[in-house]
């Protein structure tokens, strides 16, 4: 039988004598881990979408789009545009925080018209007459470099009168 190696003591290594916290670092970092998955699972990382609307004389504009999200990750952003009154030229204006650090997947319908209003996205449509709504949907990807939180205000215009605003902010996590 071969001898025990001279690191080695019955006291430390068998009987675990002294190393009583180890067990409770082990513990701690186990249930920390668990509260991270828990906390993942109701969705504080995730990419739930929550819609967020203002309201005015002349129109409606709601965005169906998640606030929380992470890099890599696919989703749709919707933007529904009711008219009040007729809207003779609509324009949705997108803050950078909608494609800073994104892949523009689709856009659908496709806009009459697609500019640059001082670094922000400005969207042309056509005429909605009163009572009718369009519905304008953005594809979008988070870049994986992509951390930290964006603006991502919208603006309906009429032509040049702005009808109404929206202010949101997208978290992305790691």
């Amino acid at each position: 039988m071969t001898d025990v190696p001279e690191t080695l003591t019955l006291k430390t290594n068998r009987d675990k004598v002294g190393r009583d916290a180890d067990q409770w670092i082990r513990r701690a970092f186990i249930v920390l881990l668990c509260l991270l998955l828990v906390a993942a699972l109701v969705n504080v990382f995730g990419q739930r979408p929550v819609t967020s609307t203002a309201t005015s004389a002349a129109a409606r504009l709601q965005v169906y789009a998640p606030v929380h999200g992470r890099g890599g990750i696919v989703y749709a952003a919707r933007f529904r545009i009711d008219a009040y009154r007729t809207l003779r030229h609509p324009s949705l204006v997108l803050w950078p925080g909608w494609a800073e650090q994104y892949t523009v997947n689709g856009l659908a319908p496709q806009p009459l018209n697609q500019a640059s209003a001082n670094g922000k996205l400005d969207y042309g449509f056509g005429e909605i007459k009163a009572g009718q709504h369009l519905t304008f949907w953005i594809s979008l990807q988070i870049n994986p470099t992509n951390v930290g939180r964006r603006s991502q205000r919208v603006a309906l215009y009429d032509g040049n009168d702005l009808l109404l605003d929206i202010d949101r902010t997208m978290t992305i996590f790691p």
